[in-house]
């Protein structure tokens, strides 16, 4: 499972920034429904092939999840199937995934003679996730069955927890980290993230001391980065194929790493200089008999887009106030 206290900036501990955005009285848009996939713009739904027209000229999708509702993971497939039926070839990037299992990820994809069991071990999931394979695997079989590249989003498990118990910049010093590449890197403390992060940090985890806030803030920053790197580098290979077909990368992550653009895209768009097109979806848990978290979600601006999905069998996240 996801390292405790460093999935702190997941869908069930979103808050609203400062400064939400104002959009016309909550009566005067369309009642909510599972299926809707909402504008925060505009505040209104879109028809799915009407965003897929908008989605397939992105060079990054981001989804942002409930961790293992399988509703998410089914909207998930459905934007790779709408992708590849509008003629693109999606990259999938997976938080679930750490660069330490690239190598055992892309053996399974491409060998179909790979015993499930020996890719899991390849790919170090009980190492870097854990728990049940089974809530995620629809996203590798579906990769599997069209031949799509999986991109392994996070850095290994083992950095970030180096992070979370020294603070970035001791953890910077270990060997590992020039190994992977994150020596070089460059860590922008953003103060609107800052803000957003530690908020929800002392909201979820209340009662710590503020070193140890600032240490599980350092490890959300640099996973964030860390998986930023990954999609830049990704991009990078699609550009170097000259294939027009060749992409969007499809990031599939919790909620909270897309939140106001700030965890993953804006780190994304810095590398990129801020050239690229980008879009974000925040997958979201619908009970009818409270709407105003959902009208809440679309005022912040959580995301370009809410998706509104079946509760999981897990039952609506718990939210941090």
């Amino acid at each position: 499972m996801a390292m405790a206290g460093l999935t702190l900036v997941g869908a069930a501990c979103a808050a609203g920034p400062d400064a939400p955005r104002i959009l016309p009285s909550p009566v005067t848009l369309r009642p909510y429904a599972v299926g809707h996939i909402i504008d925060t713009k505009t505040g209104e739904p879109v028809s799915f092939p009407e965003w897929m027209v908008s989605a397939s000229m992105q060079d990054v999708i981001y989804l942002g999840e409930e961790h293992r509702n399988a509703a998410h993971i089914q909207a998930a497939v459905r934007v790779l199937e709408g992708l590849l039926n509008r003629d693109r070839q999606p990259v999938l990037a997976l938080e679930m995934f750490g660069w330490d299992g690239q190598v055992g990820l892309s053996r399974y994809l491409s060998r179909e003679d790979t015993p499930r069991e020996q890719f899991l071990k390849d790919a170090h999931w009980n190492d870097n996730w854990g728990g049940a394979f089974s809530d995620y695997e629809p996203l590798i079989a579906f990769a599997r069955s069209g031949t799509l590249d999986v991109a392994a989003l996070n850095p290994p498990r083992a950095l970030v927890r180096q992070v979370a118990t020294q603070g970035l910049s001791r953890a910077l010093h270990i060997p590992e980290m020039g190994q992977w590449g994150m020596w070089n890197q460059s860590y922008v403390d953003d103060p609107a993230y800052r803000a957003v992060i530690v908020q929800q940090v002392r909201l979820c985890h209340g009662g710590l001391s503020d070193d140890a806030y600032q240490r599980m803030y350092e490890a959300s920053m640099f996973r964030d980065e860390g998986m930023a790197k990954t999609i830049t580098d990704t991009l990078r290979f699609i550009s170097g194929q000259h294939n027009r077909r060749a992409g969007p990368v499809v990031s599939y992550t919790g909620g909270g790493h897309i939140q106001y653009q700030l965890p993953i895209p804006k780190r994304v768009m810095r590398r990129q200089q801020g050239m690229g097109r980008q879009m974000t979806v925040y997958l979201s848990s619908y009970d009818p008999d409270r709407p105003s978290e959902v009208s809440e979600l679309i005022n912040e601006g959580i995301a370009d887009y809410v998706w509104l999905t079946p509760v999981g069998p897990q039952g609506l996240p718990r939210r941090c106030r």
